[in-house]
């Protein structure tokens, strides 16, 4: 495998010679590696490109060149290090974005940022609200992004999407399931109406779209050795829609006092003072940028986000565990219970969430 690794290595434009190739993080979607060079050469990041996630690899690249290149500009204007606060896209040597193995897989690479900290949980108010302003400036520098991007996940936080794979899958009852799940349908059917309301608005252009990152979770976040933000990286899911999905997702995983397939359900709730840290964070680079319309439903967004999750797991409960890995036969409904504890847990708390937003949308937008 090493070897072969090497052969990929060569199809693309590194500096310096290679030293040696070893795995890196746990690839639960793409297989990352490390490449390490001699002397004074950067290292880099090679990546075989998950085909049944990412079905069009050429069209995402592509997205990432189009908003790496983008951010690289303002880090430059802004007399920031463009080597380190942003990612670098390194071609083939045959100026693709990609190399296409023998196997027909799709490999990328990038220069590997070092002296860097990076997080696999928040776990503290401090450290919530640096995650806050790491999406926050990613969004801002992408604020007046104005080029097309592809949609490389169809339908991705898309509820009008998703009630029509929910409704098919409710038709075909693949596991014959839908009997015992009664009380479980009424929860999504109970709330289609108002979700579909929210993303009407999206639809129809009062929440604007714009540049997503869609996988908020803090470990793409890079930091530097004094804990400040970077750059946020792994931008497979880069794509238009609107802000406050990248603001709900994060919420929905940062602000959870339990775990999302946690079986003690009393565990499971909205911690409003990680709410209050992330939200102060990411507004701290927004408050300014965002309309009133999208400041007025970021509360919201965590709710629309964490039910789009119930659905997504019920779902496949429903259809015979066929999307996400499980690790025992009712870990999807197990993981539907919980996310619906913490989506009952922000009903019950929007009020002081909405709140909490609007006091410190004023704070920064007064400052």
């Amino acid at each position: 495998m090493k070897e072969n690794l090497r052969e990929i290595a060569s199809h693309f434009a590194l500096e310096g010679p290679v030293t040696a190739i070893d795995s890196l993080g746990e690839g639960f979607i793409n297989d990352t590696f490390i490449v390490r060079t001699e002397a004074d050469a950067p290292d880099y990041i090679l990546q075989r490109k998950n085909k049944a996630v990412f079905p069009d690899v050429p069209a995402m690249m592509d997205n990432i060149r189009r908003v790496t290149e983008h951010i690289r500009r303002r880090v430059i204007a802004a007399g920031g290090d463009p080597r380190r606060e942003v990612m670098t896209v390194v071609p083939a040597k045959d100026g693709h974005l990609y190399h296409v193995d023998a196997e027909g897989e799709y490999w990328a690479a990038t220069v590997f940022i070092d002296d860097t900290v990076a997080y696999n949980k928040a776990d503290s108010p401090e450290l919530a609200r640096k995650g806050g302003e790491g999406i926050g400036k990613f969004q801002s520098q992408l604020d007046d992004f104005t080029e097309p991007l592809a949609e490389t996940i169809k339908g991705f936080h898309n509820i009008r999407h998703r009630f029509g794979q929910w409704d098919a899958a409710l038709a075909r009852d693949a596991a014959g399931r839908r009997i015992h799940l009664a009380e479980e349908i009424g929860w999504i059917e109970s709330r289609r109406a108002e979700m579909l309301s929210f993303w009407s608005k999206v639809e129809d252009g009062t929440i604007p779209t714009r540049v997503t990152h869609n996988d908020t979770k803090i470990n793409n976040i890079l930091f530097d050795k004094q804990g400040e933000v970077l750059c946020a990286i792994d931008l497979d899911t880069v794509m238009a829609s609107t802000s406050l999905n990248d603001f709900g997702d994060a919420i929905r995983s940062y602000a959870n006092t339990g775990d999302e397939d946690d079986r003690d359900l009393s565990r499971v709730g909205i911690s409003l003072e990680m709410f209050s840290a992330y939200t102060d964070g990411y507004l701290s680079q927004r408050a300014a940028q965002l309309t009133d319309t999208e400041i007025g439903h970021l509360a919201f967004s965590a709710r629309y986000i964490t039910f789009e999750q119930v659905l997504r797991f019920l779902m496949d409960y429903i259809d015979g565990d066929t999307y996400y890995k499980i690790k025992y036969p009712d870990h999807n409904l197990v993981r539907t219970h919980a996310q619906y504890r913490l989506l009952q847990s922000m009903e019950e708390h929007y009020g002081e969430m909405c709140r909490i937003v609007d006091g410190i949308a004023a704070k920064y937008r007064n400052a």
